[in-house]
C-alpha cells in the first residue's frame, strides 16, 4: 500500500526550516456520499479521524481546534466552499512527514479519500502560541 497521500508536497515540506512546532491548517470539502458507499462523506471522515488520532498522539501532535465554517467574514473565496477546518499542531515538520508517510497512516487515509472531495493543508510556522512546546515522545 502506498503510504504517501496523493497530493502530499513532501519536497516543499522537507525544504522548509524545521526548528520547532508547526501547525497544519486543514481545509476540508466533503463528498455528499462516501466514495465506498458507506454513509456520508462526513461519516468516512469521522472513521479516518478515529484511526488517525492514535498516530497523531504517538508523534506528540495535538488537534488544537476543529470546526465548521459558517460564512465568509472577510475577503473573497470565489466559488470555493470548505465544510470543515482543523488546526493540527505537530512537534516538528519531520514528525508530520513521518506520520503521513507511514503504513499505518496509509490504512487510515483510505477513509479520508472516501470522504473528502478536496483537502488543502497549509503548513504554518508557529510564531506565537499560548501552548508550550510539546515534549518529544
Amino acid at each position: 500500500m502506498d503510504a504517501k497521500p496523493k497530493a502530499l508536497n513532501e519536497e516543499l515540506v522537507r525544504g522548509l526550516a524545521d526548528t520547532g512546532p508547526v501547525v497544519m491548517i486543514n481545509l476540508v470539502r466533503l463528498r455528499e456520499r462516501s466514495k465506498d458507499g458507506d454513509g456520508s462523506g462526513w461519516d468516512a471522515y469521522v472513521r479516518y479521524s478515529q484511526a488517525f488520532l492514535p498516530l497523531l498522539k504517538a508523534c506528540g501532535g495535538v488537534i488544537l481546534w476543529g470546526g465548521k465554517p459558517e460564512g465568509l467574514a472577510y475577503g473573497d473565496l470565489g466559488d470555493v466552499r470548505w465544510d470543515y477546518v482543523v488546526l493540527v499542531r505537530y512537534p516538528s515538520r519531520a514528525d508530520f512527514l513521518r506520520t503521513v508517510t507511514s503504513d499505518a497512516y496509509a490504512q487510515a487515509n483510505v477513509e479520508r479519500e472516501n470522504g473528502v472531495e478536496d483537502h488543502v493543508i497549509l503548513s504554518a510556522t508557529e510564531t506565537y502560541s499560548k501552548f508550550q512546546a510539546s515534549p518529544r515522545p
